[in-house]
């Protein structure tokens, strides 16, 4: 009892003294590639490697996470109700917006896995790259894919969304308030929402409600996508 204890301490601490010590770094230098959360979990892989701790023991002790993650598939529902009257203006470009987004993702993965003969659990894992990691661990599991490959590809997808997304906007010409939070939020979930929110109001709005309604979009298709897997 007292070992685990000391497991879920160990492992609380370890993540929240490294998260705010990546916060720290981002607010110092405002890079997009600084952002906490990829600089708290580069910090506890190498604890981990340089600790010999089992990774399993370190799952164990933060299942609290785990349900935070739940609670925060629930929450997705705030922002939504916070911007219907916004959503209902709005709802033609929202749906056509995230529908070819969400759906450009799983075709990319599906292009993937023909060309380079990938595993089915594999593709399962990759599916839901595009969508906010409480739900993507979710279709992930429900395909029958690998939570931690993807842990892995949604972090490292919307890092690079995040850091090259503003880029591309810029030099396609794109200055629609609409287009820009939609992509952002489709492509970056919770990262591109709030770096939307740094372009305004509107861009901000736009980037929260894609985050959310791609991920619904993707939920009500995995009864279609695991059709499709299984033939």
């Amino acid at each position: 009892m007292t070992a685990i204890i000391g497991n879920v301490l160990f492992c609380l601490s370890a993540t929240i003294i490294f998260y705010f010590f990546g916060l720290k770094l981002f607010q110092k230098y405002r890079k997009a590639w600084l952002n906490p959360l990829y600089i708290s979990s580069g910090l506890l892989i190498l604890l981990i490697l340089s600790s010999n701790i089992n990774p399993n023991t370190y799952l164990q002790g933060s299942f609290i996470f785990d349900v935070l993650l739940q609670l925060a598939v629930v929450s997705l529902a705030v922002p939504l109700y916070k911007q219907w009257s916004f959503l209902r203006k709005n709802y033609k470009k929202v749906l056509l917006g995230v529908i070819c987004g969400t759906a450009m993702g799983v075709i990319s993965v599906s292009a993937m896995a023909h060309l380079f003969h990938l595993q089915d659990q594999l593709v399962a894992s990759l599916i839901p790259k595009s969508v906010t990691l409480p739900v993507a661990l979710t279709i992930s599991n429900n395909l029958g894919g690998l939570t931690s490959t993807t842990v892995f590809i949604v972090i490292i997808s919307a890092l690079i969304s995040v850091t090259i997304g503003p880029k591309l906007l810029k030099r396609f010409g794109i200055k629609s308030k609409a287009a820009k939070g939609l992509a952002m939020g489709t492509s970056a979930q919770m990262l591109g929402a709030n770096r939307s929110l740094i372009w305004g109001e509107e861009e901000g709005a736009m980037g929260s409600v894609a985050m959310t309604t791609s991920a619904v979009f993707l939920s009500i298709s995995v009864p279609v996508l695991s059709l499709v897997m299984n033939v």
